[in-house]
């Protein structure tokens, strides 16, 4: 659906105000429902929930205890032929409700029945099912508690309003819209009858190869930690009050160091130091502990040659005693299964589940055999292998969570009492997350923005599709169920042919994915006809990038661009007509070898379901583009270093250095993102040149814009550490920034403080952060400063 034209016209004054107007937004919203659930909720204290958890733990049997450690999928309990898939339309097996439910006291369900989206009313009466059985047939009356992924939104939910993925979230650098995008999902979540999430991905996304790199924030630990925070915060609530029926537990996932094995395939080992780990990896869940969350997911693969879900160091040492994480930590999918079967460090099923629940796992995702899990755990715990005092503690957890949903009061919410689902208000704030999100990469000579007057040719996989502006996670896991639910929207070539009217545009597709087969399978079944078309347009759109997918079917082999699209690229480039490249894409996929023939390039990532809109505002200027790219864009697949890296790994002013092809050299940089309009940075001072030990750095810069249209800068803030002992530094890191709106010829001046014992601190060797005197540089746009911090003490 094309965002309406008053709201476009009118978007950059919404972009201004909307840190102002949301809370009143959403005031207006809550006094407009007058909901009496929401009117009359009162959070439990965290003594009271204590002593709850408390007197129920001890009513309760270890073969209770253990069932609550216990999580199922919905196809277990769906009337079905085996336990894999479900009849549709779909129902509940009353008999292995009860045996799941009643017999084993299971304490938790996830995810959907056949891999596909259901309405808030299908929700509503399935979950309800659920709670009946648990509640009433039940010697202790517990209810379920339910979790779903719903990454960008309700993703598992018909009519959900679908947000940009999270790698374009962090590219719009907007703090506000992240929130906003989480209360969205929170809210729509629950009218879903789901109270926990798993969900935000703060996994450092250091390699492109992954094929869950779109999941992540990006590469930079600072961002990652600071929007984990604000989802958190938009999931929870102020204060983290997530029995409040329009909020829900989050997942912090995946703890810790998933996303960078050596391979890039998804769970093959990764081979990280202590120092690295604490440096890069740990500080985003480090603050969102802090901010409260409720919940935790552990990485599925192997860290130093031990499974995460056996190392007791890292999940019990680390996470709950040095972090201090008082929530419920749960696998992800059959991973204490493959600790058995894949990872080998188990000889049978039952030495797996003593390894996990002693290592200090709280719940297992099963999902299908749990008779084995719970009847296994029941026998080691009889048999001394594992401590009744850890059974406890799982449970206790467990217990918590439930009792702050307040599920035991209202197991269950109705979509009537959400009126807002799916609103037009929740669609534009979809929208103008994704106009946000958008990074214009390159614009020789000012092509962009195009007149509406243009004739252009639309062409590409990517440019009809909207299960590639959604990516996976979408309505299914892989995505490939998205043009069921999703039709209602435009895709890129839909857009366009509004934005300037269908007379002004030909579409021939060129190349063509396989939407039945795998992902990577591609047709270049039209290319003839597109290269011909395009003699008869002023300019192409050209729209690449990849097909939707995540976790192991997302492997691949070569971070190259198909040779199919690059082919088509190349073929339409020799027109001599000028070629706007548009790339949607869940990685940053190799373009080095066609680049230079493109006039523009536009990074959309995976915008969700008003992508298509916000990338015609984009192209023909009703919107000025803004994003900023959250991870370093890769020239060669031999070059994949992310912006944190070493001085030795930039070879500059270096004595007889020669390998110059092997130099630090990105397509593009990270942080990099063009406007329409030009800014200047100028006067940044510091508050002091030598600062003393103990004191904190303000530092101030103003930036102009130059230009002649208004637009939005996401000011960064760097500091590199010039020499460090122990460890060679990073060559520069990034410790603030902030997104600003200036009009044409206006400038603002921003203030930052920097604590040197928080902003200037490294990990050493023993994976101990330590705080050095000496010359520091702070970098914001095109200028420097130099700082000196003075030794504990005052002297030099």
């Amino acid at each position: 659906m094309k965002a309406p034209k008053t709201y476009v016209k009118h978007l950059v004054l919404a972009l201004l105000l909307v840190a102002v107007t949301l809370p009143s937004v959403e005031a207006q919203r809550r006094s407009s429902t007058k909901k009496a659930a929401a009117a009359t909720y009162t959070p439990l204290s965290e003594a009271e929930i204590a002593k709850r958890v408390e007197a129920l733990l001890a009513q309760m049997t270890l073969e209770e205890k253990v069932g609550q450690m216990a999580q199922i999928t919905l196809d277990v309990i769906g009337k079905g032929d085996n336990r894999y898939s479900s009849h549709e339309p779909l129902s509940l097996d009353p008999t292995e409700m009860r045996k799941a439910l009643v017999e084993y006291h299971i304490g938790s369900v996830l995810n959907t029945a056949n891999n596909r989206a259901r309405t808030p009313q299908v929700w509503y009466q399935l979950i309800g099912q659920i709670q009946d059985v648990a509640m009433k047939q039940t010697r202790l009356k517990i209810p379920i508690l339910y979790g779903v992924d719903e990454i960008h939104g309700a993703t598992y939910t018909v009519g959900a309003t679908l947000f940009p993925q999270q790698i374009g979230q962090a590219a719009s650098r907007n703090r506000e819209l992240v929130r906003r995008g989480a209360e969205i999902t929170a809210y729509e979540t629950r009218a879903s009858s789901i109270p926990w999430n798993f969900s935000p991905v703060l996994d450092l996304g250091a390699d492109p190869r992954s094929p869950r790199h779109w999941e992540t924030f990006g590469e930079d630990p600072y961002i990652i930690s600071e929007l984990g925070k604000e989802m958190i915060r938009g999931y929870e609530g102020e204060q983290n009050q997530v029995g409040h029926p329009e909020k829900v537990a989050s997942s912090l996932k995946h703890f810790l160091g998933y996303q960078v094995p050596v391979s890039g395939k998804d769970r093959t080992p990764a081979y990280i130091s202590d120092e690295a780990l604490r440096e890069y990896h740990l500080p985003p869940f480090r603050a969102a502990v802090e901010a409260g969350a409720h919940t935790l997911m552990v990485n599925s693969a192997i860290i130093n040659g031990v499974p995460m879900h056996t190392n007791h160091a890292l999940l019990t040492g680390l996470l709950k005693e040095e972090l201090g994480f008082k929530g419920l930590v749960v696998t992800d999918w059959q991973d204490i299964e493959f600790l058995h079967t894949r990872d080998r460090v188990a000889a049978t099923h039952k030495e797996a589940i003593m390894l996990a629940i002693n290592a200090g796992i709280d719940m297992s995702m099963i999902p299908y055999q749990y008779e084995t899990f719970c009847n296994g755990l029941v026998e080691l715990v009889k048999e001394g292998k594992v401590k009744q005092e850890r059974i406890d503690d799982a449970v206790r957890r467990i217990l918590r969570v439930k009792y702050a949903l307040n599920l035991f009061e209202r197991p269950v919410t109705n979509p009537k009492d959400y009126p807002q689902f799916g609103s037009k208000a929740f669609e534009q704030a979809s929208y103008q997350m994704a106009a946000e999100s958008i990074t214009l990469l390159k614009n020789e000579g000012g092509i962009l923005p195009l007149s509406k007057g243009t004739n252009v040719l639309v062409t590409g996989p990517n440019a009809n599709s909207m299960r590639t502006l959604n990516g996976a996670w979408s309505y299914s896991w892989q995505g490939e169920k998205v043009e069921e639910f999703a039709g209602k929207n435009n895709t890129i070539l839909e857009a366009i042919q509004k934005e300037i009217g269908a007379q002004h545009v030909q579409y021939v597709p060129g190349v063509s994915y396989n939407m039945e087969g795998k992902y990577w399978e591609e047709a270049a079944d039209r290319m003839d006809e597109a290269v011909a078309a395009a003699q008869g347009v002023d300019v192409i759109i050209l729209a690449l990038g990849e097909n939707s997918y995540t976790e192991k079917p997302g492997d691949l082999h070569d971070l190259y661009l198909t040779e199919q699209q690059t082919e088509l690229a190349r073929r339409l480039a020799a027109t001599g007509k000028p070629v706007v490249l548009v790339l949607n894409e869940g990685r940053p996929r190799l373009l080095s070898r066609f680049e230079q023939q493109m006039q523009a390039v536009v990074q959309i990532y995976l915008p969700g379901n008003f992508g298509g809109d916000a990338l015609a505002d984009v192209l023909f200027g009703d919107v000025n583009p803004s994003g900023k790219l959250p991870y370093t864009y890769p020239r060669f697949p031999n070059s994949l270093l992310t912006y944190i890296h070493k001085p030795s790994e930039e070879q500059k002013g270096q004595e007889g250095a020669y390998n110059y092809e092997a130099d630090f050299n990105p397509q593009w940089a990270f942080g990099h993102g063009l406007s329409y309009t030009t800014f200047a940075y100028s006067k940044l001072s510091l508050s002091k040149e030598e600062l003393p030990w103990g004191e904190q750095l303000t530092v101030s810069i103003t930036v102009t814009n130059t230009g002649q249209r208004e637009g939005k800068e996401v000011v960064q803030l760097f500091t590199s550490d010039l020499y460090a002992s122990g460890i060679t530094p990073d060559v520069k890191r990034l410790r603030r920034f902030e997104k600003i709106l200036l009009k044409p010829g206006e400038s603002k001046t921003l203030s930052f403080t920097l604590n040197p014992q928080q902003d200037l601190s490294f990990t050493n060797s023993q994976g101990k952060p330590v705080v050095e005197a000496g010359e520091f540089e702070v970098l914001i746009g095109d200028q420097k400063k130099r700082f000196r911090l003075l030794e504990n003490g005052g002297a030099n």
